[in-house]
């Protein structure tokens, strides 16, 4: 359909010339007025009359222009996930109606809750399904500052995520949000959507990526967009069902390569070599909770954070003053809005939305790398880092330091995880790096801990005081795969977990014991 991706191209350049608007909001009036729309549609459910939130919007009138904040932190507590399930979502998931958000919440997104539950029911409303599909378009509208084919807008885009074929529980659907999202694709957008709605329902991970093999030679792909290890794993996948060179040789047009949920550096070196010429990647962060941010520009330091659709953020500095060693949050955290936080310092994410989540923390840890354009990186999770002794090591230390040692020893490290032990009357890391390529596993160590120790200074620290050893296992990439699977967590939007603690690192040892590799 050329026509149409003429259309959709001339769309592109329209829309950016149109919205080049000589006043724009500033953040904080942007996730004011967001705050006060979400206040005013739930202030007559429960949980809006339980924590005044007709007191709070009475506030938006009053001169000093923080007093709406000062009452929301002071009216509206703080829940992590267990906390807000239990005391609202829980009736919302029973059938009941106007709990956090006026009406009754027909989805329920399945997380793969790494950090709390085992597996997590965040609710989706039909608000959350337009915001999210609104900032879906925005960042479609920003492939025009790309140098792109103007055939790209005609070519298909293939989405590997969860099964479209939802669960009836009698009174909601639960899956995947990227089933529910494709099973609520627009209409417009059906033409260009692979792998097509009857391989979207298929519940069986193993025949979806069969299915998508076979049919592979049939379609012309120019976008691909999905987690890196299960999209690398198609990728293989056909180009060994093919026996071809490389993707392009079945997809010539393949351009784009949209990704999120974690951090694309340590699968680069593997996944470039599926490839015949440089593809462009663009960054989202989308997330069952909500789109948080998207990659708005070429090159850019980070993804621009959605500011004015159905999100208001708050960020909590990610330190020992706000988070005890285990990573859970204190009484009375400090919490801050937009226009207060520093650039290249750590935050965690609460999270108020228009699907009836209040002040949520979200887990995630981001950093501002540019505060004239509200641009964020991910740096990890809450709980997914590694300060036994005080190295504070994050996830975004661990995914640099794995990238540079499959550069430097020209391996694909498709999977890692780490794990905090005693070692003797003090401390120890040990790592499982994830590789099919012959790897020394000392020489592995030898250069994952120097450039930790460049990267963290902390880290630097403790290796000479208590955190006395580091060991390196290689491991099989097949078995983190077979392990996600025996959990319940094959592919989607599910990810190994990037540090493994208590009874997960007991889960996975014993594993490996079966598997016959001494853990």
């Amino acid at each position: 359909m050329p026509i149409l991706g003429s259309l959709i191209k001339r769309g592109i350049k329209l829309r950016q010339k149109t919205t080049l608007r000589p006043l724009l909001p500033t953040p904080l009036q942007m996730q004011r007025k967001v705050l006060k729309k979400l206040l005013t549609k739930a202030r007559d459910t429960e949980f809006g009359q339980a924590y005044g939130f007709r007191e709070i919007l009475h506030s938006f009138a009053t001169p000093q222009p923080d007093e709406f904040y000062y009452l929301y932190r002071r009216n509206v507590p703080i829940y992590n996930y267990n906390q807000i399930f239990e005391q609202w979502w829980k009736r919302a998931k029973a059938g009941e109606r106007d709990v956090c958000w006026p009406g009754q919440v027909r989805y329920f997104a399945l997380s793969s809750g790494t950090s709390e539950a085992s597996t997590k029911h965040i609710p989706i409303t039909k608000e959350m399904t337009r915001a999210i599909q609104r900032t879906g378009t925005k960042q479609i509208f920003t492939l025009g500052y790309y140098n792109l084919p103007t055939n790209i807008f005609e070519k298909g885009i293939l989405m590997l995520g969860g099964s479209t074929h939802l669960n009836y529980s009698g009174t909601f659907f639960e899956g995947d949000l990227s089933g529910i999202q494709a099973s609520q694709i627009p209409f417009w957008f059906q033409h260009f959507y692979k792998p097509g709605p009857q391989i979207a329902k298929e519940t069986d991970w193993n025949a979806k990526l069969d299915e998508i093999t076979r049919r592979a030679s049939d379609w012309d792909i120019g976008v691909i967009v999905g987690v890196p290890a299960w999209i690398q794993i198609l990728l293989e996948k056909i180009i060994h069902h093919y026996q071809v060179a490389t993707i392009h040789d079945i997809w010539p047009n393949l351009t784009i390569y949209c990704h999120g949920g974690v951090s694309f550096e340590p699968y680069r070196k593997g996944f470039e070599k599926l490839l015949a010429h440089p593809l462009t990647y663009i960054e989202t962060y989308l997330a069952s909770e909500g789109f948080v941010a998207y990659q708005s520009r070429p090159n850019p330091d980070g993804m621009k954070l959605v500011l004015d659709n159905g999100i208001f953020m708050e960020f909590v500095p990610f330190n020992d003053r706000n988070f005890d060693d285990n990573g859970e949050l204190v009484a009375d955290p400090e919490t801050l809005m937009i226009h207060q936080i520093e650039e290249e310092k750590e935050y965690a994410l609460l999270l108020s939305t228009c699907a009836g989540t209040w002040r949520y923390l979200i887990g995630d840890t981001v950093k501002l790398t540019n505060r004239a354009l509200n641009e964020i990186v991910i740096t990890g999770r809450t709980k997914h880092f590694l300060s036994l002794c005080g190295e504070h090591l994050s996830v975004d230390n661990m995914n640099k330091a794995v990238r540079l040692v499959a550069e430097e020893l020209n391996l694909d490290i498709k999977e890692f995880g780490v794990a905090g032990i005693p070692h003797d009357s003090l401390f120890a890391h040990r790592w499982w790096i994830g590789t099919d390529d012959p790897a020394n596993a000392a020489e592995v160590r030898q250069r994952l801990d120097d450039h930790l120790k460049v990267l963290n200074d902390d880290y630097r620290v403790e290796r000479i005081a208590a955190l006395k050893e580091v060991s390196v296992q290689i491991v099989p990439s097949a078995l983190f795969y077979k392990w996600m699977k025996l959990q319940g967590k094959e592919g989607g939007q599910n990810k190994f977990p990037r540090v493994l603690k208590k009874n997960t690192l007991a889960q996975w040892e014993a594993f490996l014991r079966e598997e016959g590799i001494d853990a």
